[in-house]
């Protein structure tokens, strides 16, 4: 069977440019078999993009293709690219940031600036505005069917040059305290994850049932600061009350059970977002 497409952009889910991402997909090689993992990214932001392919790969087989496309630099000299995963996979994305979490997490094997006198869509080659299908859907769809191999995406480019975010490493005090950035704040369901790993939190005698020191700062400035039992589900702390858990990506999380703690509190993500958390009482 040939590897899946995997797909998310910034370009909302109703537009009818997702619509013209499948076909270009499906005029490639008919067989192939697209799936979206969200069209909800915001606008322009990249590093949610970024956090979204880190939240994904994991749940998906070697050598699934994946597209990421949030790509405000389209149509100028940013890089379009192709990244092989050290874990076998694709990602097909503008070279912008958006590898920047599965490469601290998986690792890049290689990386290829698309050769867009091949693997470009040639109908609308006066358009340079819609590269996510003109050029990474077709592309994407090419080497997912076997069409080109993975040499003729184009040219291998160092591993140094590929854009990196800033980000805040997750870190532990001499008083206990684990810090890190907050990764997403939700605006569904209002949930604040950080990219700290639960074990780093445990590692400190924290266990569930315990009490939780809790702050939040943006570009330093305190913007929440409170207690909240560590637990496993939002069930165990009365409604309206925090809560602190492991995320599904098995990250230190704070929460409101059935309430939402992103738009109470103002709550947002990225490295000018950082989050701490100490056991009470020391």
């Amino acid at each position: 069977m040939k590897p899946a497409i995997v797909m998310q952009t910034d370009f909302t889910a109703d537009t009818s440019a997702v619509c013209t991402m499948y076909g270009v997909c499906q005029m490639v090689d008919p067989e192939l078999r697209i799936f979206n993992n969200t069209h909800a990214i915001p606008g322009f932001d990249i590093f949610s993009a970024s956090c979204s392919l880190d939240y994904v790969v994991d749940f998906w087989p070697e050598g699934t293709v994946f597209v990421s496309v949030v790509d405000p630099g389209v149509g100028t000299a940013r890089k379009a690219c192709v990244a092989k995963l050290k874990n076998g996979q694709y990602v097909v994305t503008p070279d912008n940031g958006t590898l920047t979490h599965i490469a601290e997490k998986i690792g890049i094997e290689e990386v290829r600036e698309i050769d867009e006198t091949i693997n470009r869509w040639v109908p609308t080659k006066a358009c340079s505005i819609f590269h996510g299908r003109d050029l990474f859907a077709y592309c994407a769809a090419r080497l997912a069917s076997g069409i080109i191999t993975w040499e003729q995406v184009g040219k291998e480019y160092p591993l140094e040059e590929v854009v990196k975010l800033p980000l805040v490493k997750p870190e532990c005090g001499q008083d206990g305290t684990v810090s890190g950035m907050i990764q997403s704040a939700g605006v569904h369901f209002g949930l604040v994850s950080s990219n700290i790993p639960y074990q780093m939190l445990e590692e400190t005698g924290v266990s569930y049932g315990d009490t939780v020191k809790v702050r939040i700062c943006h570009n330093g400035e305190e913007k929440y600061l409170g207690e909240a039992k560590y637990c496993k589900s939002f069930g165990y702390v009365a409604e309206g009350e925090p809560v602190v858990m492991v995320s599904e990506s098995l990250t230190v999380q704070i929460a409101l059970n059935l309430r939402n703690f992103v738009t109470v509190y103002g709550i947002g993500q990225g490295p000018e977002w950082t989050i701490a958390f100490q056991k009470a009482g020391r």
